[in-house]
């Protein structure tokens, strides 16, 4: 085989792995991208947080905590924040997402007095009772659901 023969048959191999891998590219992207009529998703980089008083982050998932009907938001706490005893009027789901949540009931704010609740958790705060919660060392991120609206009653003892 001339050495011009070998080079065109090398040649046409490279062109021919290209093309493969360029096409599997393309059809591997596009079976993997979900139909959006079927399913809609938020990259983490894509979720949009606000800041709020307190020490705590909020970002709104689904439906709107200011309104009747259900709702989905992430909480984040930072490091050394906590809410005061306080109430909602309706049940709470929550599920610690990260980090440790420290949880505590009754009109006295004690943060000694609270309990860790470790990422992997379910919490179910009930309506009208009494309880706070927040952060010690570490930022702790919560997935609450619930049913709006989401209104937060002080109930403080000092």
């Amino acid at each position: 085989m001339s050495s011009m023969h070998s080079h065109c048959i090398a040649s046409r191999s490279l062109l021919m792995i290209a093309a493969i891998t360029i096409f599997a590219g393309v059809f591997s992207v596009n079976a993997a991208t979900p139909d959006p009529k079927v399913l809609a998703y938020t990259l983490p980089d894509k979720i949009h947080w606000t800041e709020n008083p307190g020490g705590a982050k909020q970002a709104i998932l689904a439906g709107d905590p200011s309104k009747p009907g259900l709702y989905v938001v992430l909480t984040k706490w930072t490091p050394h924040h906590m809410s005061h005893p306080h109430f909602h009027p309706n049940d709470r789901f929550i599920t610690v997402i990260s980090g440790t949540w420290y949880v505590g009931t009754g009109s006295k704010y004690d943060p000694d007095s609270t309990t860790p609740i470790p990422a992997g958790s379910f919490v179910t705060h009930y309506g009208k009772q009494i309880h706070y919660d927040g952060a010690k060392d570490e930022e702790v991120t919560l997935e609450i659901v619930g049913m709006g609206p989401a209104t937060s009653t002080p109930a403080e003892v000092k």
